[in-house]
């Protein structure tokens, strides 16, 4: 007998090779391979039985091809086109010939044959969600790259009270002008950080910079304590000075700017940032 396909009990083994199965009705067929690569058969869907079928899928102005067996589901579609959209199944939502399928549902049951066409959308609830991440992370970023300003400005700073230290350090006096100039100048760089909205990896180096700045100004404070009670009694004193024309307002001069508030005050209020 020459036929491949037997009704009742499966044929006798004439190649070890040969492997068959039942199909509806009690007939046994040759089992069929469907493919081995990616664009011939769907993830989960290789047991499928049935022909294999090309279905041409519209994607905004992109265009895809899938092949998969007839009795596939349409789960098994999105689970290829992901590969090629970039679209996790959850994020899809397939149509065909007007109405949306369900993953549940066979291709071959809703009348999908070869070479016929569906057309891919992604999901609304997905596509919002994508937007918001994409706006905190262009929120993050702007956050980070004033920190960054900050951070660059405090670089200057720190030459200063390092120069400060040094003079203190060597016993020489110091203008107590030349403290208040440069605290001001810190609690300025505080408020800036103050105004930044930031949050994730952002927030964290607002943070560490804030912790910065407020280490500089206690510095400061007891530098210049120290300067007072070394030279109390000797009016001699002598200025120590940077290049302060790579500064904003205020230092241009020795002269401090505009007092905001005591260096103490300020201080507290930012021991209490995030």
């Amino acid at each position: 007998m020459n036929s491949s396909n037997f009704w009742g009990t499966p044929p006798p083994k004439q190649n070890d090779e040969i492997e068959w199965e039942m199909r509806p009705g009690g007939m046994y067929v040759q089992r069929r391979d469907v493919g081995a690569d990616d664009d011939h058969s769907g993830a989960g869907s290789s047991s499928r039985a049935g022909p294999m079928i090309k279905i041409n899928v519209s994607y905004g102005s992109s265009h895809h091809e899938v092949y998969l067996p007839a009795e596939s589901t349409f789960l098994d579609v999105k689970k290829l086109l992901a590969h090629k959209t970039g679209l996790e199944p959850n994020e899809q939502r397939l149509f065909f010939k007007g109405k949306e399928k369900q993953n549940e549902e066979y291709l071959h049951l809703g009348g999908v044959k070869d070479k016929s066409k569906m057309l891919l959308l992604e999901d609304a609830a997905s596509k919002e969600r994508k937007l918001e991440e994409m706006r905190k992370q262009s929120e993050m970023i702007k956050a980070s790259q004033a920190v960054a300003g900050v951070r660059e400005e405090v670089d200057k700073l720190s030459e200063r009270v390092a120069a400060l230290e040094v003079a203190v350090n060597g016993a020489t006096k110091v203008s107590e002008k030349e403290f208040l100039v440069s605290t001001e100048l810190l609690m300025r760089q505080l408020l800036k950080l103050d105004s930044i909205k930031a949050e994730g990896v952002a927030k964290l180096q607002r943070k560490a910079e804030v912790r910065r700045v407020q280490n500089f100004v206690d510095t400061l404070d007891s530098l210049k304590e120290r300067n007072s009670k070394s030279f109390s009694k000797n009016g001699n004193a002598v200025s120590v000075t940077t290049k302060w024309e790579n500064f904003g307002s205020g230092m241009g001069s020795l002269n401090a700017p505009p007092r905001m508030s005591s260096s103490g005050q300020v201080s507290q209020d930012f021991e209490q940032l995030d």
